[in-house]
């Protein structure tokens, strides 16, 4: 038991900030057991998996021009992941298209980018709504959340561990012991990991010169897509609650948007 408890303590000593906090004021500490390096070997081998397959089936890469826009948002957007992260500008980044009727995007750790053109065409989105998606996106990648879900996994699997052994929670319970956290703990943190990737995105797309008032845009196209889950099951804010938060950070993040202007 001791050992359990010992190693416990060791984890919660590895916690830090993975980004600056830039002009939205990211300071929260994060848990990160696991290797940067290998969670980028493992992202860049799914991406690398990802492309292959995509490529066998016809679909990646087919509309050029879809490809050119997107790499041409990211070329602007790139340079200023430096305010969160002075290593980032230097990622191997990529960007590619699938074509697919899916309503998704995302960036794996290291700055590996994917675009469905179901997003695009179905929300028939704008040059500032691309860039509020993947500065959405990017900004994961940067605050490497996907790293922090990883070792909350661990620590809580170790948790319930110590609990069973010091008899404090009958083994047979352990499942639902297990879904609880995840409604308590894990749920509400991944709530918490989207809202930094809207702060952080809406500032990167700031810097970068589109509007932040586009982001506001692009989740109220996204709440008319319905069939979510409620917000308490989900790992995502509503799409209200989300909008108000993003409105909330305009006047923050306006003046780095008008100074882009003049640049």
């Amino acid at each position: 038991m001791k050992k359990y408890l010992l190693i416990l303590a060791s984890f919660l000593l590895s916690c830090a900030s993975s980004t600056d906090k830039g002009a939205v004021g990211i300071e929260r500490r994060q848990l990160m057991l696991i290797p940067d390096e290998q969670i980028v070997a493992m992202a860049a081998q799914g991406y690398v998996q990802t492309k292959e397959e995509a490529q066998k089936k016809g679909t990646l890469d087919q509309n050029p021009e879809q490809v050119r826009r997107l790499n041409a948002i990211a070329k602007r957007l790139i340079p200023h992941t430096k305010y969160f992260r002075e290593d980032a500008p230097q990622w191997d980044w990529e960007v590619h298209v699938i074509t697919s009727p899916e309503i998704n995007a995302y960036c794996m750790p290291g700055g590996k980018i994917m675009f469905y053109t179901g997003i695009i065409e179905k929300l028939n989105l704008t040059d500032g709504e691309i860039a509020a998606i993947m500065g959405h996106e990017v900004a994961h990648a940067l605050r490497e959340h996907g790293r922090e879900r990883m070792s909350e996994e661990l620590i809580k699997g170790l948790g319930l561990q110590i609990l069973v052994m010091s008899g404090k929670l009958d083994a047979k319970y352990a499942t639902a012991a297990d879904q609880l956290t995840a409604l308590a703990i894990s749920l509400p943190n991944s709530r918490g990991q989207e809202t930094e990737a809207d702060q952080m995105g809406v500032e990167l797309m700031a810097r970068a010169g589109y509007n932040p008032e586009d982001a506001v845009s692009l989740w109220k196209k996204m709440g008319s897509t319905g069939g979510k889950p409620p917000e308490i099951l989900s790992t995502h804010p509503s799409d209200t609650t989300r909008i108000k938060k993003i409105q909330g950070m305009i006047p923050k993040v306006m003046p780095l948007y008008k100074a882009s202007a003049k640049n």
